[in-house]
This record gives C-alpha cells, sequence and structure tokens, in this order.
C-alpha cells in the first residue's frame, strides 16, 4: 500500500489519485462535484485562495481535501 503524501499536486494529478479508474477530465469533473457539494470543504478551498479552474493546489489544500474526503 502506497503512502499518501501532502503536497503541492495538480488538480488533474489529485483527481486521477481519488479516481483512478476514469480518464483524468472526468476525475477533475467528479472532484469538482465533490468540492462543491461540501460547502465546508469549498469554504476551506477558498479561504486558501481556490477558485474554480485552478489547475495547481497548494499542499494547505489538499490537507483541507483529504481531511473532509479522505485519502485518495
Amino acid at each position: 500500500m502506497k503512502v499518501f503524501t501532502i503536497k503541492s499536486y495538480g488538480f488533474g494529478e489529485l483527481s486521477s489519485l481519488f479516481s483512478p479508474d476514469i480518464n483524468m477530465a472526468s476525475a477533475s469533473k467528479q472532484l469538482k462535484r465533490w468540492i462543491t457539494a461540501n460547502p465546508k470543504l469549498l469554504h476551506l478551498l477558498q479561504q486558501e485562495g481556490w477558485e474554480k479552474g485552478h489547475k495547481r493546489l497548494t499542499p494547505k489544500m489538499v490537507q483541507h481535501i483529504v481531511s473532509v474526503l479522505g485519502e485518495p
């Protein structure tokens, strides 16, 4: 089992870790849906400067995503 590392990820890269069985574009759409469906997570990410369309996630943003959704 591979250990998940909190670091900077590309949005598509992280989304592919959460949904490895679908293509990156679909995985990205799925992760965006999960984020926007969770007001707490959306608020945490927006506080860190995230907005729809961002291609890069900071380690803090990744930490928020993992704290709410769990590790990929």
